[in-house]
């Protein structure tokens, strides 16, 4: 179990805390008593863990969509895949660790899988940049994408960025177009395409691998234009603000699957996909077989066709 805690987690902490006090002298002193108390204080720590996660609220759901432990794209890699082989670098300029992608087998099948790496620890989260992708990453993306139609595989892809790189360097070589590039590409890929939103899905660093045939989101998973920082920062200049910002612009997974701006949601363990990681991982695989059976008898013509129509149904439909 996780001993990150956040803000509002700190009641579940304290009672998280006594029962690990408990327990290290269980057995040591009057059994039965310190039995006793140690099976209330866990009724009441269940209770309250399934009272916390019951509705949280948008910026609550930020904040869980960011927990330090929550699995990540190489956790999935790892558990879902089988087989894996990286294909590194753009061919252009070099390789960005931010995205990970290459060959790999899933459910016994070959596909073409792909994500953003934000890393567990302080060098793993500097090598990949904390899953803030450079052009080349994308680019690296767009590479990935003509195998996958130049063999015939499906596309997998998993969303963890808080948006891509906004330095210089990226501005230099051309980021926006990279972007762009990538978004198109995956949009008219004539293969089966899935991607799952696992954190945080900001900005077009996020739709640039995540505009797929069906989008799957973890339920505590965020999914925006821009951060709630961001936007407080701009609208109310205030960064402050960031809950209202939250509140404001339906980044839940249950509000864009009222929109229609993703087609499911993958439920995770009360408490979050960092409390019980490959429960969470279990059931994304479910999840993506499903989506994935679902459109694999599709030609590329009713492929194409279906994304397109999705896509433009964004904003005419759920929004009452």
């Amino acid at each position: 179990m996780s001993m990150n805690y956040l803000e509002f987690e700190k009641p579940l902490a304290e009672l998280e805390a006594k029962i690990a006090e408990l327990e290290a002298v269980d057995g040591s002193e009057d059994g039965p008593s310190i039995t006793e108390e140690l099976e209330k204080l866990r009724e009441k720590a269940a209770r309250q863990l399934k009272e916390t996660y019951r509705e949280l609220s948008p910026w609550r759901k930020t904040q869980v969509a960011r927990h330090p432990d929550r699995p990540h794209f190489s956790n999935y890699l790892a558990q879902l895949f089988e087989d894996f082989q990286e294909l590194a670098g753009d061919r252009v300029f070099g390789n960005d660790e931010a995205i990970i992608g290459g060959l790999a087998r899933f459910n016994g099948r070959s596909v073409i899988v792909m994500g953003h790496e934000k890393g567990h620890t302080t060098e793993s989260r500097i090598r990949h940049n904390f899953g803030m992708a450079h052009p080349e990453g994308y680019r690296k993306a767009q590479r990935l994408m003509d195998l996958a139609e130049r063999f015939n595989l499906p596309v997998i892809s998993f969303v963890d960025t808080s948006g891509a790189y906004p330095g210089k360097a990226g501005e230099e070589r051309g980021q926006a177009e990279a972007i762009a590039r990538s978004t198109e590409r995956l949009l008219t890929l004539p293969v089966p395409s899935v991607a799952l939103i696992i954190g945080e899905g900001g900005s077009g660093g996020a739709i640039a691998i995540a505009a797929a045939s069906q989008v799957l989101m973890m339920e505590h998973a965020v999914y925006s234009v821009i951060s709630p920082e961001g936007c407080a920062s701009i609208l109310y200049r205030d960064s402050a603000k960031s809950r209202e910002a939250a509140e404001a612009m339906k980044i839940t997974a249950q509000d864009l699957k009222r929109m229609k701006v993703i087609d499911e949601i993958v439920k995770e363990p009360v408490g979050g996909a960092h409390r019980e990681p490959e429960k969470a991982i279990h059931a994304a695989g479910k999840a993506l077989e499903k989506s994935l059976a679902s459109i694999e008898g599709l030609s590329a013509l009713e492929l194409k066709r279906e994304r397109r129509e999705r896509y433009y149904r964004i904003g005419r439909e759920g929004l009452n």
